[in-house]
């Protein structure tokens, strides 16, 4: 599928903006997300509020979404299917909320965390494309 443009060029900018705002937030330190996630211990609250402002910029997305007829650069919206909670759902939250409490990195700000040259991030997101192609390959096996 051949992207045009403007496509690419918001793309980049919402990217670039996503980055920024995991940088400015801490989302891209490990140990600030481990301390959020350490409810019983040291909880440091601080990300609380950078889950309230991404809850209520997605539900003005919503919004938004609903009240338009189609986007700006493309000819229609993407939006998921909804499809019921299952065994395969639960154990997925589980394995990425494992990872994310372990690692203290959840996908996007691990890949944005790369241009800091650390070697935590590379780790994380070698092991995590690691997990996508064996989940892949396993899946791959079974469909077929």
């Amino acid at each position: 599928m051949t992207r045009s443009l403007p496509q690419i060029l918001s793309a980049l900018a919402c990217g670039a903006l996503f980055g920024l705002g995991l940088a400015l937030s801490g989302m891209l330190d490990p140990a600030r997300v481990q301390g959020f996630l350490d409810l019983a211990g040291a909880w440091d609250p601080s990300l609380a509020f950078v889950l309230g402002g991404a809850v209520a910029v997605m539900a003005l997305g919503l919004v938004l979404v609903r009240r338009l007829a189609r986007p700006a650069f493309a000819e229609g919206f993407h939006l998921p299917d909804t499809r019921p909670v299952d065994r395969r759902l639960i154990l997925g939250s589980a394995l990425f909320g494992l990872g994310w409490g372990l690692g203290g990195f959840c996908p996007g700000p691990a890949l944005a965390a790369l241009s800091l040259g650390r070697a935590e991030p590379l780790l994380f997101v070698a092991c995590m494309v690691a997990g996508m192609v064996l989940h892949d390959r396993l899946f791959a096996r079974r469909a077929g």
